[in-house]
């Protein structure tokens, strides 16, 4: 009896102790004392509890659910421990399964439960459980879930989700302010999402000025995202100085975060497109790293692959091109942009009819192929000048096809093929369609002007006419439409088209609303108009006035009269030189430079010699040859004296003046 109630003392101490160290947040310590119960009593619910408890506390995840999984007799209660180290572990789906096993969830549970389906991105059934749980908590952890209700609104603006709508906000935190901007760039307000940014920057500068030993570091660390995210919108608005600037700061710092400098990291890759590649794939490591796979969202991995299978192709690195093309295709079978870089490699290594065999294939495989590959392939087949393949994928198109720019574009590739009869139809189709589908779309009225236009052009009034009738039922006070329906019944019926033409407003009366002095005004592209605002402007200072106005506006406009310049030596009472206008070489009294000894080689046509014996090359010494090269040249001593040589010595050393231009 003494051994039993002596174990039973110590027991209750060492609970007694764990209790006081779990107060204390000593988990290592509590750690080895409830081993010290477990291993008197191995059954003890309790002890296990807090055994679990300790590890997950020193984040000792893969331990604590290895000793549930072996434990199932004792374990079967602690679903919330069970769940939240399977999500630390980055088992979100089987932390998910084990989740929705329990029938009757604790608000705990729920809370895990929100951060599971954020994590998986299901973002609808987030939002029910963090609405429900700011509706019906209330404790310290009101402001955390608001703000997790927050981050769940964005996502769904992001996703077009009318559930983002229902829902309004308090930005009172610099995390609700962020949040706040994260919903406006899934609307696209790019505007106001940088002014909730830099609210938000605000608010969380503010938030540390009441801590005095918060260091400018640990601000800045708390301001990369915000950061980061300032400098997307700023990329999206058109500023990139001001965004890159940003980038470089946060990556300055070294971000604890490897998600952020990961996004700053592919943003500044979009900078550089296809300049500094060497740049670009020393961020591209770095944004690709395997640390990073669960600290991105699905979007964020999508573009990150994108941009590196783009990085590939610029730098021609073909055969990593294809590989993350493919692998792009099996995770993104959905999407269209893997196969658009693949064709845009093919096309880069001038294999066009490759690409358009590719594009073709998989159009024809794929039941629902997009738009944007059909329009690629049109625009292959357009680039080896395949016109009439080009405008059957065009029209092949379906609603697509009708609209005004394919239309358009069909119109144009029929007029090159001489195609009259195929290029009418395409318009006539066109109108057809819209008055069946989309009768009152403003694209109607444009397309029945532009076909009456070219049938007019093609001498097919009749049509046009019939055309033009219509509109004008439906826009009776339409003058463009009457002026074409004039045009068109002077080829059809001249009687009508009179007829017609009465109906037409005087030109006084068009040119009522006409501001001619605005018109006149106006920088135009006619010849002489700056000429004419300034003679304008003349006109205009010579108001009427008192005469001292008159006379002190002449002064103004009266030009100074310059006295021209004259020579220093200048002598008034001799007559000018009447060669002074002429060049020096061309007047009587030049003498040249030098003296041409050669005077009995007569100008001629090129190539003409004379008869001297001395300008002959064939009999010219050894010693003339030589010193006609100009690679060897004689020393004094060896050479021969020739008539250079025997001159006087201050002949020899006069050196040539360059010319200084003609004298004038």
């Amino acid at each position: 009896m003494a051994n039993a109630s002596q174990a039973t003392v110590n027991i209750s101490g060492l609970f007694a102790e764990l209790n006081r160290l779990g107060k204390n947040q000593e988990h290592e310590r509590a750690l080895r004392t409830v081993n010290k119960i477990l291993k008197e009593v191995p059954d003890d619910g309790k002890a296990f509890h807090c055994k679990v408890v300790c590890l997950i506390q020193l984040s000792r995840f893969d331990e604590a659910l290895k000793l549930i999984y072996k434990t199932p007799q004792l374990s079967s209660e602690l679903i919330f421990e069970k769940a939240y180290c399977q999500y630390r572990l980055n088992q979100v789906q089987e932390s998910l399964t084990t989740l929705r096993n329990v029938t009757n969830p604790s608000d705990k549970i729920k809370e895990l439960l929100g951060q599971v389906l954020y994590r998986l991105e299901k973002s609808a059934e987030c939002f029910d459980v963090y609405r429900d749980l700011v509706k019906n908590l209330t404790d310290d952890y009101e402001e955390e879930r608001e703000t997790n209700l927050a981050a769940v609104l964005a996502a769904l603006s992001a996703q077009n989700n009318p559930k983002a709508d229902q829902y309004g906000l308090r930005e009172e935190t610099y995390e609700l302010s962020y949040n706040s901007a994260c919903y406006l760039l899934g609307k696209k307000d790019f505007a106001a999402a940088e002014e909730k940014l830099r609210r938000a920057e605000s608010l969380c500068r503010k938030g540390f000025e009441g801590d005095e030993d918060a260091t400018e570091e640990e601000i800045d660390a708390e301001l990369e995202i915000i950061r980061v995210q300032l400098g997307y919108v700023l990329q999206m608005q058109g500023k990139p100085e001001q965004a890159l600037k940003l980038y470089n700061q946060v990556l300055k710092q070294k971000p604890s975060d490897v998600g952020v400098a990961a996004v700053a990291f592919n943003n500044i890759v979009v900078f550089n497109k296809d300049q500094n590649l060497f740049d670009s794939k020393k961020k591209m490591r770095a944004a690709t790293s395997d640390n990073l796979k669960y600290k991105l969202n699905s979007a964020q991995q999508r573009a990150i692959a994108f941009n590196q299978c783009l990085l590939y192709m610029h730098s021609n690195q073909s055969e990593q091109c294809r590989k993350s093309s493919n692998r792009l295709q099996a995770e993104q079978p959905a999407s269209d942009i893997p196969h658009l870089i693949l064709v845009a490699q093919l096309c880069k290594e001038k294999q066009v009819n490759k690409a358009i065999q590719y594009l073709q294939n998989y159009v024809t495989k794929s039941e629902s192929s997009s738009r944007s590959l059909q329009l690629t392939l049109a625009q292959l087949h357009l680039q080896l000048g395949n016109l009439g393949q080009a405008c059957e994928l065009l029209q092949s198109l379906g609603e697509i096809s009708h609209k005004p720019g394919v239309v358009s574009a069909l119109v144009a590739l029929y007029s090159s093929l001489e195609n009259t009869e195929a290029a009418s139809e395409v318009l006539m189709n066109a109108v057809k369609w819209y008055k069946e589908h989309d009768p009152t779309s403003p694209d109607l009225g444009v397309i029945i002007r532009e076909s009456a236009q070219f049938h007019l052009r093609h001498g097919k009034s009749d049509i046009a006419v019939k055309m033009l009738e219509q509109v004008r039922r439906d826009n009776p006070s339409d003058l463009k439409i009457l002026a074409q329906l004039i045009t068109a019944y002077c080829q059809v019926d001249p009687a009508k088209a009179d007829e017609l033409s009465r109906e037409m407003p005087s030109v006084q009366t068009l040119a009522a609303d006409i501001d001619v002095d605005a018109l006149e005004s106006a920088n135009t592209a006619i010849g002489g108009a700056t000429k004419y605002m300034k003679k304008l402007a003349a006109k205009q200072e010579m108001t009427p006035g008192s005469p001292s106005q008159q006379e002190e506006l002449l002064k103004k406009r009266r030009k100074k009269k310059r006295r021209g310049k004259l020579p220093k030596n200048y002598d008034t009472t001799s007559d000018p030189d009447p060669e002074r206008w002429l060049p020096k070489r061309e007047r009587s009294n030049y003498k040249g430079r030098r003296k041409d000894k050669r005077k009995d080689i007569g100008k001629g046509p090129q190539g003409a010699v004379g008869g001297s014996q001395e300008l002959d090359a064939s009999k010219a010494s050894p010693s003339t040859s030589a010193a006609a090269s100009p690679h060897p040249t004689p020393s004094p001593a060896t050479a021969p004296q020739g008539p250079r040589q025997n001159r006087p010595q201050s002949q020899q050393l006069k050196k040539k003046k360059k010319g200084k231009g003609n004298k004038w």
